[in-house]
C-alpha cells in the first residue's frame, strides 16, 4: 500500500504544480478514504499535506482543522516523529487563529514548546521553538498581554542566538520593537528595541541583507513610525528615503521577471512546432535554457547557510499566500509580514504622511491614488464588491480585510486633510462620504475609524465657517476614542473653533477645554499636542488683549513646529497671528517681514483662507504707513481671493452631501449582532499586524481661520483674563 500512496502523493504532486489545487486534494483524500487501511504515519503525512493545501488555497479552515485534529489523535500513538508532531501544532495553531480561537490556540503552541523542551538541542527544535514563540506572541498581542507577548518574543530571539543565526534575530528584535510601538509605556524601552534593531541589521552580511527584503521593509517602516510618534520628521524622511528607493528597484526586478517570463512562453510556443527546422530549434533551445538560467538567478531568495535543511520552521505572518510574495528572508523565514501589495500601500502612504504638511501635494495625490488602486484590486480578490458588507466576509478574510481597509481609510483621509488645505471642498466631501460609507459597510474592522471620521467633520465644517458645528463634532470625536493624545488634539480645535464664534460664552468654554490639555501638554510623547494647544492658548490670549504674552507663547509653539513637525500651514498661520501681534504691537518692520513669509507659505499651499487673513492684516499694515498703492494692489488681490473662496464655499454649500457632514448628528450604523465575535477577532488582528502609532488626523493642520474672526484686537471691551 505504500506504493499506492506514493503515486498518488506524485499525482498531487502533478496537479498542484498545474495549479490544480481541487485535484491535488482528492488525490490525497483518497488515502484517507480508503476502504484499505495505511500505517498512521502515511495517514499523518497525507492529512497533513491536505490541511496545508487547503490553507494556502482556500478559505476552508474548518476542513483543514478536521485534518489536522485527526492527525494529532493518530500521532498519540507513534513514539517520536517530532518533525510530523511539531508539524501538526503549527498548522493548527494557525487554524484557531484565522478562526478567532484564542484560547485553544495558546494551549497547543504551550504543548508545542512543552514538546520542543523535552525533544533536545538540535537546530532543527530550536527553530520550531522559534516559530511556536512567534505565534504564541502573536496570539497574546490580540488578547492585549504585551508584556507576555514580548517575553515570547524574547525566548525565540534567545533560540536565534544560540543557533548563530543573526536574520531570525531580526525577525525576532523587529517584532519586539513592533509591540513597543502599540504599548509604549517606557519611550527608553522603545528607544532600546530601536537600537537593538539597528545592531541585529549591521552584525547581517551585507551580501546576505539583499536576500532578506521583507525585513527590510519591516524594519524600515517600523522605524519611521517611532520617528514620525516622537515627531522626528527629518530622520523619518531619510528611512522614506531608503524604502521608496528599495520598492521602486523591486518593482523593475519584477517587471523584468514578468518580461523574461513572457518571452519564456512565447518560446515554448516555438519549440512546441513539430515542424521546426532542427537549426532554428537548436538556436532557440539555447535561448530558451539562458532565459530560465536568467529567470532563476533572478528569482532566488536562497544563498549558501548551511540551514537549507531547515525548512520546516515557518515565520512571519499566519497566511501563506501563493503568487509573488515579500518574503522575510530566505527559507526558513520565508514568511511575510504583510503581503507585498499591502507594504507597498504603507509606503505610499507614509510618502503621503511625511509630504503633505510640506506641501508637496502632487507627489501626495500620485501617492494616494496608486495606493487607493492597489488597496482596491486586493479588496475584490477578497470578495470585497460593491455592497458587501462585514457580515458577508469569509471569517479568514476578516484579518487581511481589516489590514487594507484600515490603510484605505488612511489614504482617505489624508485625501480630506489635503483637500481642505487647498480649498477644495467639494473634493474633501467626497472623501469623507467615501470613509463615511466604508464605515458603515464595516463598523467593527473600521471602529477606530469612527472617532477620526467625527474630527474630520469638525475640520470640515470649520473650513467651511460652520464653527458651532465644527466644535461639536470634534468633542463628539473626542468622545470616541481612548486616546489621551486624539482626545486633546479634538479638544483644542474645538476650542478653536469655539474662538473663532467670538462671543464671550464661547471664549470661556474654549478656555475650560484647553487648560487641562495646557497643564498635561509635556506629558505627551512628540511635541504634536503642545504645539497646537500653544497656538490654540495664545488665539485665546490675544482675543483677551494680552498680547505681550500670547507672543510669547505663539513664539515658542512657532519654533517647536519648525524644528520637529515641518507642517508648513501651521507654520503660516503661526506667521500671521505672530504678525497681526507685531502690527498691533506697533513694530511695522517685523510684521511687514513675518507676513510676507507667511502669505509666501500660504501661497505654496493654495492655501486660501490663511492667504486672505494675511493679505487682511497687510491692509491695515499698509494702511498704517501710509503706503496707499501697496494698499489698493493688496487690497485687490485680497478681493480677488475672497470672491475665489466664495465661490468655492458657495458649491460645497450647495453640495448635496454637506448638510449631512456638518449635521450635529452621529452616523447610525446597523448592528449585525451575531458577527460581535467575528468584529472582536477583527479588531485585535489589526491592532496586533498594523499599529500605525500616528493616525494622520491627529497631525493635520489646524483649520484656516476667518480674519474678521482673529485679527479684531481693538474693537469690543476688554474682557476679564483668566489664566490657564
Amino acid at each position: 500500500m505504500e506504493a499506492v500512496a506514493e503515486g498518488l502523493w506524485g499525482l498531487a504532486d502533478y496537479h498542484e504544480q498545474k495549479g490544480e489545487i481541487g485535484k491535488a486534494v482528492k488525490c490525497l483524500e483518497a488515502i484517507c478514504q480508503s476502504q484499505v487501511s495505511f500505517f498512521p504515519i502515511v495517514e499523518v503525512k497525507t492529512r497533513l499535506r491536505i490541511a496545508t493545501l487547503l490553507l494556502q488555497h482556500s478559505h476552508n479552515v474548518n476542513h483543514a482543522k478536521s485534518h489536522l485534529e485527526r492527525s494529532q489523535l493518530l500521532l498519540k500513538s507513534i513514539p517520536s516523529c517530532f518533525d510530523l508532531k511539531f508539524r501538526a501544532y503549527s498548522l493548527l495553531s494557525q487554524c484557531y487563529h484565522l478562526v478567532g480561537a484564542i484560547p485553544p490556540q495558546k494551549q497547543i503552541l504551550h504543548k508545542a514548546l512543552d514538546l520542543t523542551a523535552s525533544a533536545g538541542n538540535e537546530i532543527t527544535v530550536k527553530l520550531w521553538s522559534c516559530n511556536f514563540n512567534s505565534q504564541l506572541a502573536n496570539a497574546l498581542i490580540i488578547e492585549g498581554d504585551y508584556q507576555n507577548s514580548i517575553s515570547a518574543l524574547q525566548c525565540g530571539f534567545l533560540c536565534a542566538t544560540q543557533i548563530c543565526y543573526p536574520e531570525l534575530q531580526m525577525f525576532f528584535a523587529t517584532s519586539i520593537l513592533h509591540v513597543h510601538l502599540m504599548q509604549w509605556n517606557d519611550e527608553n524601552l522603545v528607544t532600546a528595541a530601536v537600537n537593538k534593531c539597528d545592531e541585529i541589521w549591521e552584525s547581517i552580511e551585507p551580501e546576505k541583507r539583499q536576500y532578506c527584503l521583507g525585513l527590510l521593509f519591516y524594519n524600515e517602516l517600523l522605524h519611521i513610525f517611532y520617528r514620525l510618534r516622537i515627531c522626528d520628521y527629518k530622520n523619518a524622511s531619510q528611512h522614506l528615503d531608503k524604502l521608496d528607493a528599495a520598492m521602486k528597484a523591486d518593482l523593475q526586478q519584477t517587471q523584468h521577471v514578468q518580461e523574461l517570463t513572457r518571452e519564456l512562453d512565447a518560446l515554448n510556443h516555438s519549440l512546441s512546432r513539430s515542424d521546426l527546422p532542427y537549426r532554428e530549434r537548436s538556436a532557440l533551445s539555447e535561448k530558451h535554457a539562458q532565459l530560465q538560467e536568467r529567470l532563476q538567478s533572478m528569482s532566488s531568495l536562497s544563498y549558501s547557510t548551511g540551514k537549507e535543511y531547515l525548512e520546516p520552521a515557518y515565520f512571519g505572518n499566519i497566511r501563506r499566500t501563493c503568487g509573488d510574495k515579500l518574503v522575510l528572508a530566505p527559507s526558513p523565514i520565508d514568511g511575510e509580514w504583510l503581503p507585498k501589495s499591502a507594504v507597498y500601500a504603507l509606503v505610499d502612504l507614509m510618502v503621503v504622511i511625511i509630504g503633505r504638511p510640506k506641501g508637496l501635494f502632487k507627489e501626495c495625490g500620485k501617492r494616494i491614488q496608486s495606493g487607493m488602486q492597489i488597496i482596491k484590486e486586493e479588496l475584490v480578490k477578497l470578495g470585497i464588491t460593491d455592497g458587501v458588507r462585514e457580515v458577508n466576509l469569509q471569517h479568514s478574510a476578516i484579518w487581511m480585510a481589516g489590514v487594507y481597509l484600515m490603510v484605505l481609510m488612511q489614504f482617505l483621509e489624508n485625501k480630506v486633510a489635503l483637500e481642505l488645505t487647498r480649498s477644495e471642498f467639494v473634493e474633501a466631501q467626497e472623501a469623507l462620504v467615501q470613509m463615511k460609507n466604508w464605515f458603515m459597510r464595516f463598523p467593527t474592522i473600521l471602529q477606530a475609524c469612527e472617532s477620526i471620521i467625527e474630527l474630520l467633520r469638525g475640520q470640515y465644517a470649520h473650513s467651511v465657517g460652520c464653527y458651532s458645528e465644527a466644535a461639536f463634532h470634534y468633542v463628539e470625536a473626542a468622545k470616541l476614542t481612548e486616546s489621551k493624545s486624539m482626545q486633546s488634539i479634538c479638544q483644542v480645535y474645538a476650542a478653536v473653533s469655539l474662538i473663532c464664534i467670538g462671543d464671550a460664552e464661547s471664549s470661556t468654554q474654549a478656555l475650560d477645554l484647553i487648560g487641562p490639555v495646557y497643564r498635561m501638554m509635556d506629558s505627551f510623547v512628540g511635541v504634536r499636542e503642545k504645539t497646537s494647544v500653544l497656538f490654540a492658548y495664545g488665539l485665546l490670549l490675544m482675543k483677551q488683549h494680552d498680547l505681550q504674552e500670547a507672543r510669547n507663547r505663539l513664539a515658542r509653539g512657532l519654533q517647536l513646529t519648525h524644528n520637529n513637525l515641518g507642517n508648513l500651514q501651521l507654520v503660516a498661520q503661526y506667521l500671521t497671528i505672530l504678525g497681526s501681534l507685531a502690527l498691533a504691537l506697533h513694530d511695522t518692520t517685523q510684521a511687514r517681514e513675518i507676513l510676507r513669509s507667511s502669505l509666501t507659505l500660504a501661497k505654496k499651499l493654495f492655501d486660501i483662507p490663511t492667504q486672505i487673513w494675511v493679505l487682511s492684516v497687510l491692509t491695515n499694515l499698509y494702511q498704517e504707513l501710509g503706503e496707499r498703492g501697496s494698499e489698493m494692489e493688496n487690497f485687490e488681490y485680497q478681493r480677488k481671493k475672497v470672491e475665489d473662496l466664495q465661490n468655492r464655499l458657495a458649491d460645497a454649500h450647495s453640495s448635496i452631501h454637506h448638510i449631512e457632514l456638518i449635521d450635529k448628528v452621529k452616523f447610525e450604523v446597523h448592528q449585525f449582532h451575531e458577527l460581535d465575535f467575528k468584529r472582536a477577532n477583527a479588531g485585535s488582528s489589526m491592532r496586533v499586524e498594523l499599529d500605525i502609532p500616528e493616525s494622520v488626523g491627529i497631525s493635520a493642520p489646524l483649520p484656516s481661520f476667518s480674519s474678521s474672526r482673529l485679527v479684531d484686537l481693538d474693537t469690543g471691551g476688554r474682557r476679564g483674563k483668566r489664566k490657564i
